[in-house]
């Protein structure tokens, strides 16, 4: 299992998650949110390439629309 923190809060996943395996697993519309790994923005086309490693740090930012 890698061990990773989302969102300021340990988690644990397969060691074949990618970012969209990620994305799923909490349920998330990947349409309406933004995630950075690292400190680096993961363009939404590479959700899908880029794997997860032991120790990443995830923050995940969701839209809001309003008026």
């Amino acid at each position: 299992m890698l061990q990773l923190t989302v969102n300021g809060e340990g988690r644990k996943v397969a060691p074949d998650t990618s970012v969209s395996g990620l994305v799923t697993i909490l349920g998330l519309d990947g349409r309406k949110i933004a995630v950075e790994r690292n400190l680096a923005i993961v363009p939404r086309s590479q959700y899908e390439q880029t794997a997860l490693a032991d120790g990443d740090r995830i923050e995940i930012v969701a839209f809001v629309g309003g008026g």
